[in-house]
């Protein structure tokens, strides 16, 4: 399972927010159908097939193949990159629904055919067939329609047949765990406000039944939501107790890197009761990087498991693209070897969330966190 904890640890160190561009649709026009003999070409017959320069080419995570999965079904794949560029529930600053566009651009520098030398392997490595699916179109007025558009899209994504590899170096992985004994594509997803996580975990449902959910954030997000009225209950402070109510979750989930300001103790004993135990951002010097790692995987066993990781689990001082920062997180690098430290788990899914690349004035963040429990 090492691949989806290193596509986001590709995803985390893509984070790096570019601003200032601008995008061109031409979906209006009509492809031409003329058969050509490029060798006869100037460009062709001089310097044939050329791969894209890190800088060049048509946008995509990491160069990977890109295919409008929704659309076409006929592109197989094991692990799909897919975009849910929405944020409407946020509760300060917006902004994150240009996420997906700038964890894109922020990963051009990187392949995946890239030699990691920590992993001591790329992620091409695992045999796995990835796409990037490109951005679920989600209503931007209408909060119910938007969140049943991002559950079609994961549901239909994840219930596509695997391509089953590119190499014999491919294992199954999820199969184990799917109520139908079949094996089912793991999708990292781009968000978008931390509310994507509910109509994921819907999905998820579906297929694999309560996962647990490891969640990386500087706030728990599980507020409270007695009281609120329908769409006024779903926001990206408030899903998880939702998810909750729909049994969607076991109670054997985890929080890292949280150090919000909380309302009191009642506050800490409902988050016990949806289901999740705490590691505080400064637990990482008490007890150190290798103890937060082991309790993590002491707490979620050997079930299947959600990977979510809200990038304000970094210090604002290294990735201040996002909403709602908290002063005191991780480092980049702590959460790189944290990462790292989870390969192995059942993971089914994955995400990376918050990112407003408007407030990141320096244009990058240095995040590097997408995809590393793949088959393993």
């Amino acid at each position: 399972m090492g691949l989806v904890i290193l596509v986001v640890f590709l995803c985390f160190s893509s984070a790096a927010v570019v601003s200032g561009h601008t995008f061109h649709s031409y979906s209006h026009q009509q492809p031409i159908d003329v058969s050509i003999d490029l060798s006869k070409e100037p460009w062709f017959s001089k310097y044939g097939s050329q791969e894209d320069l890190d800088f060049s080419g048509h946008l995509s995570f990491s160069h990977l193949p890109a295919s409008k999965c929704l659309e076409d079904n006929s592109t197989l794949f094991d692990i799909a990159v897919l975009g849910f560029p929405f944020d409407e529930t946020v509760s300060y600053r917006p902004g994150a629904r240009f996420g997906p566009f700038s964890i894109r651009s922020g990963s051009r520098r990187q392949r995946t055919n890239f030699w990691d030398l920590t992993w001591g392997k790329s992620p091409s490595n695992w045999g796995a067939g990835m796409v990037d699916c490109g951005d679920a179109p989600i209503s931007a007025y209408d909060n119910s329609v938007a969140i049943d558009q991002m559950e079609a899209a994961y549901d239909t994504l994840i219930s596509r047949p695997v391509l089953g590899g590119v190499s014999s170096a491919y294992t199954n992985t999820t199969s184990a765990f799917a109520k139908d004994g079949i094996e089912h594509p793991r999708i990292v997803t781009l968000g978008g406000d931390h509310t994507i996580v509910l109509p994921i975990l819907r999905s998820l449902y579906k297929v694999y039944g309560p996962v647990s959910v490891i969640h990386f954030d500087a706030h728990q997000d599980t507020g409270a939501v007695e009281g609120r009225k329908d769409q006024e209950r779903i926001t990206h402070g408030s899903y998880f107790s939702i998810a909750a109510e729909e049994k969607l979750m076991t109670n054997t989930s985890v929080h890292g890197g949280i150090r919000q300001k909380m309302g009191g103790i009642s506050q800490v004993i409902h988050d016990e009761a949806v289901g999740f135990i705490t590691i505080s951002s400064e637990d990482i010097d008490d007890y150190g990087i290798h103890n937060v790692i082991k309790k993590i995987r002491e707490r979620v066993g050997d079930t299947p498991v959600y990977l979510s990781l809200d990038i304000d689990t970094v210090d604002p001082s290294l990735a201040p693209a996002t909403g709602t920062p908290e002063i005191g997180g991780w480092t980049t690098r702590e959460m790189k070897r944290i990462l790292r430290g989870l390969a192995g788990l059942n993971f089914v899914g994955a995400d990376i969330v918050e990112v407003a690349p408007a407030y990141d004035h320096g244009a990058f963040s240095n995040i590097y966190l997408f995809i590393s429990n793949g088959p393993s």
